[in-house]
């Protein structure tokens, strides 16, 4: 399919011969270009080239107004369909409680069922940074206590004092 933008019509079309398609859906078959903008002007309509990479290119007789509209609907229905995925932030410490820890990890759960990602943050401050087997052992604890299918999508990342890591909902 052809972009709004890109779409060529009647004397912009450059190519010698097209095979041609009326407003009902019929295939007109082979003609010269000319021929085809001389059809379509009868008719009161434009020669809107549908598929450029086509072998000749398919051109189709219809008013370039409602060619553009039904494209913008197409395009409109789209981005209705799209799953926008948001990625959720969820910020656990190095002395972190246990229950602190589960209520943590039962958030990150609901974003999860949701289908969004999540992105925990663990902020190392002062001599937490010393010890760092301790912190990453900290995360791992956390992405075991999540029940909910996961997938680990960045393994943890330390960043100067902050250690990251994505956690991704499993699709099947």
């Amino acid at each position: 399919m052809v972009s709004i933008l890109q779409a060529r019509t009647n004397e912009k079309i450059r190519v010698p011969e097209v095979r041609v398609v009326d407003a009902e859906g019929k295939m007109l078959g082979v003609m010269p270009t000319a021929d085809a903008i001389a059809l379509a002007r009868e008719q009161g309509l434009d020669l809107i080239e549908v598929a450029s990479n086509a072998k000749p290119p398919v051109a189709k007789i219809l008013s370039y107004d409602k060619y553009r509209y039904q494209q913008e609907k197409a395009m409109q229905q789209q981005r209705k369909r799209q799953k926008q995925i948001e990625v959720k932030g969820v910020r656990i410490s190095v002395r972190i409680g246990p229950h602190d820890l589960q209520f943590k990890a039962d958030q990150a759960v609901k974003f999860l069922q949701k289908g969004n990602k999540v992105k925990v943050e663990m902020f190392l401050r002062g001599r937490e940074r010393a010890n760092l087997q301790y912190a990453f052992e900290m995360l791992k604890k956390f992405v075991e206590s999540i029940p909910a299918p996961h997938v680990v999508e960045q393994q943890p990342k330390r960043l100067g004092g902050l250690i990251t890591i994505v956690i991704a909902p499993k699709t099947q």
